[in-house]
């Protein structure tokens, strides 16, 4: 199977954006993307690749020691932006360093059981639509295509969502379906929250991991 490790944006802050996007999609240019799925959804922390069945006991055990101790942090979707001529997201802001802590630390953890995974430089970020690469087309067409993802970017520069609480970390799975690709929670794991006792005193306290 297929899988990665995700954070999801609540359903507000999920709408709040697919109400953004909406009259984004109607520029010139948007009907030559591969949208996806509002219900798809999520900020990779870290690719995992193909991973056998029977692993999965053993990968969940590592996740959990690498989620111990991240706390829950407060994050935005926020601006746009794109990877060359292949992708256009939505940008992410707020405690991105605890994000970026997060994600070293699943990857790391994974790629200590698994070996090394698939390439990935993490930025955070939301994967709204993905365009067939230009490489290897004329000159000309590589720069259209550039000029019309650099204007569904500027379109949503000013786009600044709901501030929300990254609560959990999930292990997704990814199957294609008729080329589009379905994504499902394995499991998730709650990260921490901080509360604060008499005298001062900090501790610990988040719900159970879900299966």
């Amino acid at each position: 199977m297929r899988l990665f490790v995700a954070v999801q944006p609540p359903v507000e802050a999920v709408q709040e954006l697919a109400d953004a996007v909406a009259p984004v999609r109607e520029l010139p240019g948007a009907e030559r993307l591969r949208w996806t799925g509002v219900e798809s959804w999520h900020i990779t922390l870290a690719f995992l690749g193909e991973v056998p069945a029977e692993r999965l006991p053993e990968l969940e055990g590592v996740l959990t020691e690498a989620v111990e101790g991240h706390g829950a942090h407060r994050l935005r979707l926020s601006g746009a932006g794109r990877f060359g001529d292949k992708v256009f997201w939505a940008g992410v802001e707020g405690e991105t360093w605890a994000l970026r802590r997060l994600a070293e630390a699943v990857a790391g953890a994974a790629a200590g059981l698994l070996g090394e995974g698939d390439a990935f430089r993490f930025h955070p970020h939301l994967t709204l639509a993905r365009a067939g690469s230009a490489h290897g087309q004329r000159r000309a067409v590589r720069r259209h295509a550039v000029g019309e993802l650099e204007g569904l970017e500027a379109a949503l520069a000013e786009f600044r969502g709901v501030e929300w609480e990254a609560a959990e970390v999930h292990l997704m799975k990814s199957e294609l379906d008729g080329g589009f690709a379905h994504y499902e929670s394995v499991r998730s794991w709650p990260l921490a929250r901080w509360t604060r006792g008499a005298g001062g005193a900090s501790g610990r306290a988040a719900g159970p991991d879900r299966r």
